[in-house]
């Protein structure tokens, strides 16, 4: 059963910084050498709600498919390249993700592999695209009335836009508690309807993907909190 593991590793001082933006060309050496990796990607993130073309230099992500949830626990857990990272961060924290819809393609591969969901409970949304160079304004210019939506919705859990190179390739992620108030918020007739809209007339990019998955285990903490949905989560049905 394919795992994605979605690592974030926030760094502290002005020398981690640097190392790590160095390491979004030097870690491509290491990374299809970890054994088990499938599909991998060394995303940055952005400002603020993190849905912006502005670069968090303190925030970085990578992302992996596994084949199953024990060589994805292990291999983040111990593999060089992971270790490095952890060493230099002044926090880290890794979601374990069960794929269960995907439509689109990735670089021109499609990463994830959707299984069957019959459970309920905290879903994590991905959109990821590729935006054709002349639509870049366009599209940036809605960003800030959509990040400032998804900013002040108290359903969502986690949020944060990262992505492979700024302005181009830009991924969101975001966790929500089910599967309803993800899709009210998607449906709600506002700034992130109407640039949906947009992009389907215009098409502004080039390639998309979609994905949904299910939680299904975290390790590390963020924000000071360990760990964080899970624990959310529990709380929230007590």
């Amino acid at each position: 059963m394919q795992i994605v593991s979605l690592s974030f590793f926030r760094f502290a001082s002005p020398l981690a910084r640097f190392w790590a933006l160095g390491m979004m060309g030097v870690a491509r050496l290491s990374m299809p050498r970890i054994a088990g990796i499938g599909f991998w990607k060394l995303c940055g993130s952005g400002t603020g709600e993190g849905f912006t073309p502005l670069p968090n230099t303190a925030v970085y992500a990578i992302l992996a498919t596994w084949p199953d949830l024990g060589t994805a626990q292990r291999q983040t857990g111990t593999a060089s390249l992971f270790r490095r990272y952890r060493s230099r961060a002044c926090e880290s924290w890794t979601l374990f993700l069960s794929p269960i819809s995907a439509r689109g393609e990735w670089s021109g591969a499609s990463p994830f592999v959707p299984q069957k969901d019959d459970s309920t409970g905290p879903i994590a949304a991905l959109t990821r695209a590729t935006i054709k160079p002349r639509r870049a304004l366009r599209f940036w210019a809605r960003v800030p009335d959509i990040s400032q939506v998804i900013g002040a919705d108290p359903n969502v859990l986690f949020k944060i836009g990262i992505g492979e190179l700024p302005l181009l390739h830009q991924i969101t992620f975001s966790i929500w508690p089910d599967t309803e108030t993800m899709a009210h918020f998607a449906r709600h007739d506002g700034p992130h309807a109407r640039a949906i809209r947009a992009v389907r007339d215009g098409a502004w990019f080039r390639e998309e993907l979609y994905a949904r998955f299910r939680i299904t285990a975290e390790a590390g903490q963020w924000d000071g909190v360990s760990p964080r949905i899970l624990t959310d989560i529990k709380e929230t049905a007590a």
